[in-house]
C-alpha cells in the first residue's frame, strides 16, 4: 500500500502573494479546509508545506502555504502533485476505499472465474466505474454499485464481483 495519497495538482498561481489554484483529485475539495499540511512532489524532492489558508473557486481549492508569500516562489511548481500522508488522510466510511488501494487488485466473478486486474477507476457523477483489464488487453467496465461489487479485500488485494446481464 502506498504511504502517500494524491489529493491535488497545482493548476496555476492565484494572485501575486504565493497562492495556488489546486485541482482536487479527492472526491471532496472541501477536505482541504481540514488539512494542516500537504507534501509537494517537485520531481526531485518531497517538500512538506503547511497550509495557512484555503478558499474555494468553482472546482478549485485555492491554497496559501506558510512561508511562501510571493508568486515567484511557487510558480515553478505549476503542474506538480500534492499528497497527504496516509495517516493524515480522511477517514473512510464503510464500503469506501482509496483508489490507490484498488488499483492492481485481482478481480474475480462470484462464480470463481478470474476476470482480470483492476487498472483504473472512472469517477462519474452517479457512481464510480471500475476498469478491469482482461486477457488480450480487453477492458471490462463494472459499475461500483452494491449489486455488482460483492466483496473488496484490501489486504489480500482481491475483489469479488457479480456481473449483471450485459456487462460482459
Amino acid at each position: 500500500m502506498e504511504n502517500m495519497l494524491r489529493v491535488g495538482i497545482i493548476a496555476s498561481t492565484h494572485g501575486i502573494r504565493g497562492e495556488v489554484k489546486v485541482f482536487p483529485t479527492t472526491d471532496n475539495a472541501r477536505r482541504f479546509g481540514k488539512m494542516k499540511s500537504v507534501v509537494l512532489d517537485t520531481g526531485k524532492e518531497e517538500l512538506e508545506l503547511e497550509i495557512e489558508g484555503v478558499k474555494y473557486f468553482k472546482q478549485f481549492a485555492i491554497l496559501k502555504f506558510k512561508g511562501i508569500d510571493n508568486i515567484n516562489d511557487i510558480e515553478k511548481y505549476k503542474g506538480k502533485e500534492l499528497y497527504v500522508m496516509r495517516q493524515n488522510a480522511q477517514k473512510l466510511g464503510k464500503d469506501e476505499y482509496f483508489i490507490a488501494d484498488l488499483i492492481g487488485m485481482e478481480v474475480s466473478e462470484d462464480s470463481g472465474r478470474k476476470l482480470g486486474i483492476l487498472k483504473d477507476v472512472i469517477e462519474t457523477g452517479a457512481n464510480d466505474v471500475y476498469v478491469v483489464e482482461m486477457e488480450e488487453k480487453k477492458e471490462l467496465l463494472i459499475p461500483a454499485i452494491r449489486q455488482c461489487i460483492l466483496e473488496v479485500d484490501v489486504e489480500a488485494r482481491v475483489m469479488t464481483v457479480h456481473l449483471l446481464e450485459g456487462l460482459l
